[in-house]
């Protein structure tokens, strides 16, 4: 698998707050919510609730972030179907929950509706075949075509954020509903390591501890930070289904310890079940098409994790992603479609503000995933660091 705002009611609440946010502010509301304790983040005052700690929602909205009608125009044209089926162009023209999530997003960034719903309800259809509200992973071309119903967790999360961010957008409850529903689903996928951190298995099955001997395992891709607050304000208050605010944290430490080789990038499946993280047995050990997105998804939350980047803009000095076996150290491919270089762009302009190339506007024949991670550069950069145009 290659896969898975917040207005103030009243400052001293933050429950209401979470409410406010989500019932009656604008798409147009810049609203951070700040730890309450910045040397101990874990640390809330009377009257305030956890999952507001820690979490810094973007500071522009994803509807009209992705302000390229051409880029848009030529994605829907190659990648999406009339059914609303997202299309892996360059894996056997399969689709995926991960596929589907992201063309959630962008229809939702490039202000689309139509193409919204048609993405939507081809993944309704078409892979909502479990019974606990997870997306079965893959879809086939050929009959029968869903052969593996195990889920994707970055699939559903992706598909559950942009549920959120279009029902807000549209002040449609029905889409807020089913947000809430499908972040509901990954309570299940939800446990502890063994520093008491709350973790997501990257799939409801074949990775937990009494699946695998070197289990636990995760996979760091798949911590997809900016989705993180708006989970939290739609699945606020004590009885959250997963700590999202915890989660955001878990992830910094497993990608501050997950670190390997003389280039020092994560691996992009880790066991946990052994004491100190270390590359899952039965995985190639490899930074590769996976771990790619890790740094689009930091730059994405924030300046806040400057730190955690520096060792991808070390490693990509010369402006283009590789695949790395981490174990040797040797580079194998070279990520050189236009897609991947934009997320050694977006982590340029993050370490030091560095502008974005032009042409990464430019519509190009790159397969489905390299044009996607692009799509979703540019909406990092407009939401978070405009200064980069």
């Amino acid at each position: 698998m290659r896969k898975m705002l917040l207005g103030f009611a009243a400052a001293a609440l933050a429950g209401a707050a979470i409410a406010a946010w989500w019932l009656g502010n604008g798409p147009e509301d810049k609203v951070e919510i700040a730890a309450m304790d910045t040397a101990n983040p874990h640390q809330t005052k009377p009257g305030m609730t956890a999952v507001a700690a820690t979490l810094k929602i973007l500071p522009r909205p994803l509807p009209g972030s992705l302000d390229a009608p051409d880029l848009w125009a030529d994605y829907k044209r190659r990648f999406i179907s009339p059914q609303g089926r997202v299309i892996d162009t360059a894996n056997g023209g399969i689709s995926h929950s991960e596929s589907q999530g992201y063309g959630l997003l962008l229809a939702v960034a490039a202000d689309d509706r139509p193409a919204f719903d048609l993405i939507r309800s081809w993944t309704i259809a078409n892979l909502d075949v479990r019974d606990d509200g997870l997306a079965a992973w893959r879809w086939e071309p050929r009959a029968p075509h869903v052969r593996d119903t195990n889920n994707a967790t970055d699939g559903d999360l992706l598909i559950a954020w942009a549920l959120a961010e279009a029902g807000r957008h549209w002040n449609d409850t029905a889409l807020r509903s089913e947000a809430i529903a499908r972040a509901g689903a990954l309570r299940r996928l939800a446990f502890q390591d063994s520093s008491g951190r709350p973790m997501l298995l990257p799939g409801a099955s074949g990775f937990s501890a009494d699946e695998r001997p070197d289990g636990p395992v995760v996979n760091p891709s798949y911590w997809v930070f900016p989705a993180f607050p708006v989970l939290a304000a739609l699945d606020g208050g004590p009885d959250q289904s997963v700590d999202w605010s915890g989660l955001r944290e878990s992830g910094l430490a497993l990608l501050a310890n997950s670190r390997f080789g003389r280039q020092d990038l994560p691996a992009e499946w880790v066991a946990l079940g052994r004491g100190t993280p270390r590359p899952a047995d039965g995985f190639p050990p490899l930074f590769g098409y996976n771990a790619v997105r890790i740094p689009l998804y930091l730059a994405w939350a924030g300046p806040s994790e400057r730190q955690q980047l520096a060792p991808f803009a070390a490693a990509w000095s010369q402006r283009t992603p590789e695949v790395v076996d981490l174990v040797t150290g040797q580079v194998g491919d070279p990520l050189a479609d236009r897609g991947y270089r934009a997320i050694a762009d977006l982590v340029s302009c993050a370490m030091d503000g560095t502008p974005m190339p032009k042409d990464v506007l430019l519509p190009s024949d790159e397969p489905y995933y390299p044009a996607t991670l692009r799509a979703l550069a540019l909406i990092a950069v407009k939401q978070r660091y405009p200064e980069c145009w």
